[in-house]
C-alpha cells in the first residue's frame, strides 16, 4: 500500500503537461486534484489515472476561486499555444491574471506551497541569446501575442508580490518548447503540426524561410524539472528556465520529421505571423546548479517516441 506523500492540485492537469505530471505524482505517492474546463485540453488525456483513488478531477474554470485543502499547487492552467490563445486573447489575460490571484489566495489560506508555469515567451523576441533569467525581454505589448506574453509577466508580478507581501513559498519556472505524447494533435505547435501533417501527407508549413530556431524539451524531462522546483528549499524562489539548450532550426526540426517518419509530403512556405521570435534557447546555468537539473534526452530519441505516439492516435 502506498502512503500518501501530500496532496497536490495541478491546475490545468488535463491538459499535455498536466497530465503529465498527474501520472507522476500519483507515482509519487500523492494524492492528487486535477482541475480542468478543458477550453484546450482533453478528457482523454487523464482517462487512464480515474480508477486511482487517490485521483479526483474537477470541472473548474480558475478565473473564478477555488476551495479545496491542499499542501502543493502546481499552478499550470493557461492555453499555452497560439491558436488556442489568440481565438480568446481577453479570456487569455484573465486567465493568466485573475487565474494567478485566485490560486495565490488559496496558497495563502491553506499555507501551501505554490508554483507557477511560466514561459519563455516573457523574453519576446529576445536581443541576448541565450537567454537568461536575468534579461527583461523584448515584448510588444499590444500585439497579438501579448494576451499570453504579457499575461505571464503579470502572473509573475503577482507571484512575487505574493511572497514579498505575504511571505508565500513561490516556485516560478519558465519553460521553453515542451514536447512529447498526449499533444493535441491540432494543438497549432510546431512539433505536432509536423508530424500530424507528414503522417496524414499533408504539406508541412513553415513561417519565412525556417531559419528561426527554438530548444525542444521532452516532456519527461520536463516533469524532472518541475518536481525538483518544488521540491527545493524555501529560499529557491526563481525564475528558474526550464528546456533543453540544444537550438535547432526550424527547417531542421522539419528534415529530422520527415526522416523519421519516412514521409516527404512537400513543404509550404507561408509568411512570419507578427512577433515570431527569431530565436529562443535557454541558459539553464541556474536550473543546474540550484536543483542539479538537466536534460537527459536528445531530440532525435524524443521525436521517435512521439511520433510512435501520433501514429496511435491518427489511426483510430
Amino acid at each position: 500500500m502506498t502512503i500518501a506523500q501530500g496532496r497536490a492540485l495541478v491546475t490545468g492537469g488535463a491538459g499535455f503537461l498536466g497530465s503529465h505530471l498527474c501520472e507522476r505524482l500519483l507515482n509519487d505517492g500523492y494524492s492528487v486534484i486535477c482541475v480542468d474546463n478543458y477550453y484546450s485540453s482533453t478528457k482523454d488525456n487523464i482517462g487512464h489515472l480515474l480508477d486511482n483513488p487517490r485521483f479526483e478531477v474537477i470541472r473548474h474554470d480558475v478565473t473564478f476561486p477555488l476551495y479545496v485543502e491542499v499542501d502543493e499547487i502546481y499552478h499550470l492552467a493557461c492555453p499555452a499555444s497560439p491558436i488556442h490563445y489568440q481565438r480568446d486573447p481577453v479570456q487569455t489575460t484573465k486567465t493568466a491574471v485573475h487565474g494567478s490571484i485566485n490560486m495565490l489566495g488559496l496558497a495563502k489560506r491553506t499555507g501551501a506551497k505554490i508554483l507557477l508555469t511560466s514561459t519563455s515567451e516573457i523574453y519576446g523576441d529576445p536581443l541576448v541569446h541565450p537567454q537568461t533569467e536575468d534579461y527583461w525581454g523584448n515584448v510588444n505589448p499590444i500585439g497579438t501575442r501579448a494576451c499570453y506574453d504579457e499575461g505571464k509577466r503579470a502572473a509573475e508580478t503577482l507571484f512575487f508580490d505574493y511572497h514579498r507581501q505575504h511571505n508565500l513559498q513561490i516556485k516560478v519556472v519558465r519553460l521553453f518548447n515542451t514536447y512529447g505524447p498526449s499533444m493535441h494533435p491540432h494543438d497549432g505547435r510546431v512539433v505536432s503540426n509536423f508530424i500530424v501533417s507528414a503522417l496524414t501527407g499533408k504539406p508541412i508549413t513553415i513561417y519565412g524561410e525556417g531559419q528561426q530556431t527554438r530548444s525542444f524539451c521532452y516532456v519527461s524531462d520536463m516533469i524532472d524539472g518541475l518536481i525538483a522546483m518544488m521540491n527545493s528549499g524555501d529560499e529557491v524562489t526563481g525564475p528558474i528556465n526550464l528546456g533543453n539548450p540544444g537550438e535547432f532550426t526550424i527547417a531542421e526540426l522539419a528534415a529530422e520529421v520527415i526522416s523519421q517518419t519516412g514521409v516527404d509530403p512537400g513543404t509550404e512556405y507561408l509568411p512570419l505571423p507578427p512577433d515570431d521570435p527569431t530565436r529562443r534557447q535557454p541558459d539553464i546555468t541556474r536550473a543546474k546548479q540550484t536543483l542539479g537539473w538537466e536534460p537527459t534526452i536528445e531530440l532525435q530519441a524524443g521525436l521517435a517516441k512521439t511520433i510512435e505516439y501520433f501514429r496511435g492516435v491518427l489511426v483510430r
